[in-house]
């Protein structure tokens, strides 16, 4: 899968929903009723990011929810991204973008939403084929404002931003041309996870699904 192929199929993704939810999964008991709870939200696309012992794990179970199309986040190296794939993982997200990491995503196959902060940074990998990027940390770097103004030498990459995003500030990025959606942890909050409050969280998933874009 070239970078060009990879980018389409993350703009395809990034269209399902305006956001997709950012998971740290501490718990493998709460990943099935997690993805049940965000795909009958209308949220099926999931970053499941791997910063647990058993985020491998939960995304394997969370690959089999009927209805969630499951990624792996924070993929930092080779030996993540081949294991991710082996999961069940259907796409890719990584904080930054290293030859080791865009190397990977070729040799696995595996559709990757590189992350850039500098218009240098994005035009290097615009130049590769990455035409859909992840912005991060979007809020911390200057928010839709900063996206705003790189969409004027830039308009031909998109961008799902990450990192610090609410759901009072989501409607700026997704109001933006060059925003597909954003990625927000705010829909599964750790007191609903600990609750196993999943209706909660269907409610929450439910609200960001229905935010205009």
């Amino acid at each position: 899968m070239t970078p060009a192929e990879q980018s389409q199929h993350a703009l395809n993704l990034c269209q399902i929903a305006p956001v997709i939810p950012v998971l740290v999964i501490n718990d493998i008991a709460q990943a099935v009723p997690l993805a049940q709870a965000l795909v009958a939200g209308g949220l099926p696309v999931l970053e499941i990011t791997l910063r647990t012992d058993c985020a491998i794990e939960a995304i394997r179970a969370m690959a089999e929810v009927d209805g969630a199309v499951v990624g792996a986040g924070t993929v930092l190296d080779g030996r993540q991204m081949e294991a991710a794939r082996e999961a069940g993982a259907r796409f890719a997200v990584s904080p930054g973008a290293t030859p080791t990491i865009l190397d990977a995503a070729r040799l696995n196959n595996m559709p990757l939403l590189p992350g850039a902060q500098t218009c240098s940074e994005i035009m290097a990998l615009l130049e590769q084929g990455y035409s859909v990027q992840k912005f991060f940390p979007a809020e911390a770097i200057g928010g839709a404002a900063a996206l705003k103004s790189i969409a004027g030498p830039l308009p031909q990459v998109t961008f799902c931003p990450t990192g610090g995003i609410t759901p009072e500030r989501a409607p700026d990025y997704l109001s933006l041309p060059n925003v597909a959606c954003v990625g927000g942890s705010w829909i599964a909050p750790k007191a609903a996870l600990d609750a196993a409050d999943w209706q909660a969280i269907t409610e929450l998933a439910r609200d960001a699904a229905s935010l205009p874009r």
